[in-house]
């Protein structure tokens, strides 16, 4: 587990910057040859497909700006209306991130660019009962944490939607349309919308930066390998080919942060801010040396640092999650001496919450440098169902 994420842890440059390149070094740098070079090239007609085996945003590549969404069922709403529900989010899902506008669109145009538009969705302990399936034991509330202080406002959850897109307005809209026509069977709990790098940006496959600058998410294991499938695939039960969630809403004291010089945030973390290498050296992708000491005998990669802690090697054990995350950055409440209110929604997918996911966890909320400067304010988990072909509904394999 690399550090650089909190709690337990695009499109690149592209043909445009290469002719830009081009126009310089071969001094053709008249106003027409650098407009024609600069001009970006469009993602809104980019489509994710919805279909198949898995849903779309868990292996999928993590685009601009994503919108989470806590929903709790409506009373009265029994199996059929959960039932009835799913048909209409699946229904709303598939044609939007087609470009093609939901049934009852009263804005069909702004459909039009779906800009790699995915909407997963999840289930939580009330949704099962409610659709009188068994609830695993792992889709629980998470233990408290002693560094936790959790807000009802971003908490718990019946059902989840994550709308994510590499344009924030095919967001808005895609949210505003899977709300209308859920709003009969269900209310808003919690929002939060996220951010990365815009696409172009960064080169495709380059690892996000937290609001600490750190590099978050270097020891990923790599989309479409055995390796992540292994990581985040459940294999057996009714929701194998899906996997589990937690979202965990992370404050960041960066005024604080500010007061730390490089070297304090670097032993924090155990990694070199600027390349996410492990203090030991090499590059991000290096693989850490837990055994070097320094002259003095002590650990290069302190006990307390992040690193260590969610590596687990003190513990003689090693587990991974798949996390994918982003930043939030709001206005600080009226009466605060903050300068900003921000942080990260921390989010990770694993095949077994229990034995991956919580004891990194733990040993985080047991000793972690980093916990000094971040306070978890919302947590919730949720069942991740598998993918579906067309004619069923998200979740079917796993009610019926």
């Amino acid at each position: 587990m690399r550090a650089g994420s909190l709690g337990v842890g695009a499109l690149g440059v592209g043909a445009a910057s290469v002719g830009l390149d081009r126009a310089l070094r071969d001094g053709a740098g008249n106003e027409a040859s650098l407009s024609a070079a600069a001009e970006p090239s469009l993602h809104g007609g980019v489509t994710v497909p919805f279909h198949g085996e898995h849903q779309a945003g868990v292996e999928t590549p993590a685009p601009a700006a994503a919108t989470f969404v806590g929903l709790d069922l409506r009373e009265g709403v029994d199996r059929e209306g959960v039932l009835r529900l799913l048909r209409l989010l699946t229904d709303d899902a598939a044609r939007l991130t087609q470009g093609v506008p939901a049934l009852a669109d009263t804005e069909p145009e702004m459909a039009a660019e779906p800009a790699a538009l995915t909407v997963t969705v999840g289930f939580g302990a009330g949704l099962m009962a409610r659709a009188e399936r068994p609830v695993p034991d792992w889709l629980a509330p998470l233990p408290a944490f002693g560094i936790d202080q959790l807000e009802d406002r971003f908490t718990g959850g019946d059902l989840l939607l994550m709308i994510a897109a590499e344009d924030p307005l095919t967001v808005s809209h895609a949210v505003r349309m899977l709300l209308k026509d859920s709003r009969a069977f269900t209310r808003v709990r919690w929002v939060q919308p996220g951010f990365r790098r815009s696409p172009g940006t960064q080169a495709p496959g380059a690892t996000m930066r937290n609001l600490f600058g750190q590099l978050d998410g270097s020891a990923n294991a790599a989309p479409g390998s055995e390796h992540f499938s292994k990581v985040v695939w459940i294999e057996e039960g009714p929701f194998a080919g899906g996997t589990s969630m937690v979202i965990r809403r992370i404050r960041m004291d960066l005024d604080g942060w500010d007061e730390a010089d490089r070297t304090a945030r670097e032993q924090a973390t155990g990694t070199r801010l600027d390349s996410g290498a492990p203090l030991t050296g090499g590059t991000e992708t290096s693989r850490a040396d837990f055994e070097k000491v320094s002259a003095n005998g002590f650990p290069v990669i302190g006990e307390f640092s992040h690193m260590r802690r969610a590596h687990g090697i003190d513990e003689g054990e090693h587990q991974e999650v798949f996390r994918r995350p982003y930043n939030y950055d709001i206005a600080p409440p009226p009466d605060s001496e903050a300068i900003s209110e921000a942080g990260q929604i921390f989010v990770s997918f694993q095949a077994d919450l229990l034995g991956q996911f919580l004891p990194i966890q733990q040993r985080l909320d047991t000793l972690d440098l980093l916990n000094q400067w971040t306070t978890p304010i919302g947590s919730a988990v949720f069942a991740i169902p598998p993918g579906c072909t067309e004619g069923e509904y998200l979740g079917e394999s796993v009610l019926s």
